[in-house]
């Protein structure tokens, strides 16, 4: 029975819950703007890191250069997305 307990995803689940309480901190505390950013940033990227790992099974399979390469690949449309978005919306290139 112990085999089909998916301990794993419960314990993403718990960390999903404790890094969303942390980020929610950040919002209800009186922190300086740096600091609240930083946490902010780091929360996030760990969070997205325990979904990819965890949810989405990106470490299960035997090929596993084709999915870190997609991960790659999608970061840098979203850097591109965001920084063509900045460009023309903010700086008005």
């Amino acid at each position: 029975m112990a085999k089909f307990f998916p301990i794993g995803q419960i314990m993403g689940f718990v960390f999903s819950l404790i890094l969303t309480v942390v980020a929610m901190l950040v919002y209800f505390t009186d922190m300086s703007f740096t600091t609240g950013m930083v946490i902010l940033l780091v929360t996030a990227f760990i969070q997205a890191g325990l979904q990819f790992m965890i949810f989405m099974h990106a470490g299960e399979t035997n090929d596993k250069w084709a999915i870190y390469s997609n991960i790659v690949y999608g970061i840098g449309l979203v850097v591109l997305t965001v920084l063509g978005s900045l460009l023309i919306l903010l700086w008005d290139m």
